[in-house]
């Protein structure tokens, strides 16, 4: 599976780093199932791995841990700076269509800043879909029960792509951005947005580092679309390491 991450200019900050851990300790909910046969391309569509045996049934593993209950897919980002020569210098959040699924699942979004998806799917084994699977990449800002539309555009062919410059209106409030495909319910993602260049996604065994972290004591999220957040002090002294560990135990 190809996968395009994120993409920031790296300044350099003398400082110290933080390093920890994420993990989950509430009920795991059941992926959410969608059958297949009742969305367009369904045949390419099941080529993806996340599926029930008789590929009949899509699967979306929504909340996923390892043996240790570290968290797959959290993001750790510090909350109480502000940089903005970073946020104007932020090159794009970069997201692509892969096997009828959204990659990767989760990442940090720039607000006035620029999002950009492609379509990497095209099924040659279908006359009406050799130059592409038709994707319809929507946005949403979402605060709790509420949400608004950001962006909503079609890609008909491989290699279409779409760039947006993001108006989110309630990053203040703690809103997030959902991605969402109309013509495949089941490729959804999720992103965080952040004001500074101190933030990561975790491994899949939920261990993480950020280094070059400004000296001093700052607030520390981890977050979650579905799991939750959390959120934490942490000090930072130049040249050593702070560790610090999440337990999230669900909304």
């Amino acid at each position: 599976m190809s996968i395009v991450l994120l993409f920031a200019p790296l300044l350099a900050h003398a400082g110290g780093t933080i390093k920890g851990k994420v993990t989950f300790s509430g009920m795991i909910p059941p992926p959410k199932e969608f059958t297949l046969s009742k969305f367009p391309n369904s045949d390419f569509c099941r080529q993806n791995s996340n599926k029930t045996l008789d590929g009949e049934t899509r699967l979306l593993k929504e909340v996923e841990v390892d043996e240790s209950k570290g968290l797959k897919n959290a993001i750790v980002s510090l909350r109480d700076i502000k940089d903005k020569e970073w946020i104007k210098a932020y090159l794009s959040t970069e997201h692509v269509s892969d096997l009828c699924e959204w990659v990767p699942y989760t990442g940090v979004v720039v607000n006035e800043g620029q999002f950009s998806v492609e379509n990497l799917d095209a099924d040659p084994d279908d006359p009406k879909s050799e130059e592409g699977v038709l994707h319809n990449p929507h946005g949403f800002e979402v605060l709790g029960a509420k949400s608004s539309t950001l962006f909503n555009i079609g890609l008909a062919k491989k290699g279409d792509r779409m760039t947006k410059r993001l108006k989110m209106r309630m990053t203040k409030k703690g809103s997030v951005m959902r991605l969402q495909c109309d013509q495949h319910e089941f490729m959804q993602a999720w992103f965080l947005p952040v004001e500074n260049p101190y933030y990561v996604k975790v491994g899949d065994d939920g261990t993480f580092e950020i280094k070059n972290v400004p000296v001093g004591k700052h607030k520390i999220l981890a977050w979650h679309p579905i799991a939750g957040k959390i959120e934490n002090k942490v000090t930072v002294v130049e040249n050593a390491t702070a560790e610090i560990n999440f337990q999230i135990t669900g909304k």
